[in-house]
């Protein structure tokens, strides 16, 4: 890489110092005697592999597997690079299994899956489940990535989640929840419109949905998506509007604009013919569909959100998924369903109305406080793990998806408080 600026220089060195790479295995029982040998290995070993072969929920009591997710990956629709393979992807799973012992204190194994075919695919991660008490999908293309979680959610009997597509819908709900407070407006009289239409935009609008968004209007690279047209597969066919509609119609008084696509697939012209105090969610990343300062020239009222961390109102996935798969794990979730999904937005709103702590203050070199500048906690906020992982457990339970008995939750919440400590 001839002529590296700063940056690349300091990834580079980053990812190949002191050791390639950003995860190792650590043990967690010592081996330094004979008889901790015998223990660990035969002949002392059998007896745990008996135990599970009678009973497979004792796999919890004896190995690993309870606090072990899969981050699973084809590298086919890799943030912000596209399809660059499943080796390429390597950096970025191991990426994700540190955030989710980082944040969550949750251990990861990054699994690359060379294959872009969806039933080798799905036997491959099938094959492997028994490991792992939780499975990742992530930077998997659409539409294939619907299927393939589809069809694990129902194989397995562990929790299965695409981040790409769930992520980012409980994020951003989060952040609609808040924004709408904020702007004066009621979730059930919201008109919608959301720019892109692949895994993440999908996700998106049915979850707003649940939320009680009645009008959504979603665009994909060939304009509005309507009945009237020949091309849509049945993804998009669930979100198609009756009748064709001039682009100037679609985001005339309205409330939201959610960009999932690319820079430039809506305009600050769009958004002067939103409804007052606008919702501007323009989440293409590294460079967002249009800019927060563009925005606020023409429509001071909006209240506007990026994927970016050098803007306010980051729409993170980090505040997601450790905290998703902590109480569904937690719970031994048969699934991630969509309460939990909801239960961790709600929990993502609530806490961003709360008193920030003063270190979050330090941290970001500034007072934090509930306001249109402020909609969605910071990543390292330390009671994320506490609130929205007992959210998610609270809701398994609820929703009968948790397979544990007699479940705790005071003593679960004083437990989650010291993982990160």
């Amino acid at each position: 890489m001839p002529n590296k600026t700063k940056l690349e220089k300091e990834a580079l060195d980053y990812h190949e110092f002191p050791q390639p790479g950003k995860i190792s295995v650590e043990a967690t029982k010592k081996v330094q005697t004979q008889k901790d040998l015998s223990l660990a290995y035969t002949p002392g070993v059998a007896v745990p592999c008996l135990k599970i072969a009678e009973n497979p929920a004792d796999a919890y009591k004896y190995t690993s597997k309870k606090n072990l997710v899969a981050v699973v990956s084809n590298g086919t629709a890799v943030l912000g690079l596209g399809n660059i393979g499943a080796l390429a992807s390597k950096p970025v799973m191991e990426g994700k299994s540190v955030l989710f012992k980082s944040f969550s204190a949750l251990d990861s194994f990054d699994i690359e899956v060379d294959t872009d075919n969806v039933d080798r695919f799905c036997s491959v991660v099938s094959a492997i489940a028994p490991t792992f008490g939780g499975i990742n999908l992530e930077d998997i293309k659409a539409p294939e990535c619907f299927e393939i979680e589809k069809r694990l959610v129902a194989e397995l009997d562990i929790p299965v989640m695409h981040d790409d597509q769930h992520g980012t819908a409980v994020i951003s709900a989060a952040g609609i929840i808040n924004a709408s407070k904020i702007a004066g407006k009621y979730m059930e009289h919201l008109k919608i419109v959301i720019v892109g239409a692949g895994a993440a935009a999908i996700s998106c609008a049915r979850l707003y949905k649940e939320l009680g968004a009645d009008e959504i209007y979603m665009l994909d690279s060939r304009g509005l998506i309507h009945e009237g047209r020949s091309d849509l597969n049945h993804y998009k066919r669930e979100f198609a509007v009756e009748h064709w509609m001039e682009h100037k119609e679609i985001f005339e008084n309205a409330d939201i604009v959610v960009g999932l696509s690319k820079p430039g697939t809506f305009s600050i012209d769009d958004i002067k013919l939103m409804d007052k105090n606008p919702i501007i969610f323009a989440l293409s990343n590294p460079t967002p569909e249009v800019f927060p300062d563009e925005v606020k020239k023409v429509r001071p009222d909006a209240i506007v959100a990026t994927g970016r961390s050098d803007f306010d109102n980051q729409v993170n996935n980090v505040l997601g998924f450790p905290f998703i798969f902590r109480g569904a794990m937690d719970t031994r979730a048969r699934e991630i369903n969509t309460q939990m999904k909801l239960a961790a937005s709600k929990a993502l709103a609530l806490l961003t109305k709360e008193e920030v702590p003063d270190y979050l203050h330090e941290i970001y070199g500034k007072k934090l406080e509930f306001g249109a500048d402020y909609i969605i906690p910071k990543p390292f906020d330390k009671r994320l793990i506490v609130e929205v992982s007992a959210a998610v457990a609270q809701a398994a339970i609820d929703s009968g998806s948790a397979r544990v008995e007699n479940f705790d939750m005071k003593a679960y919440r004083e437990e989650l408080a010291t993982l990160l400590v």
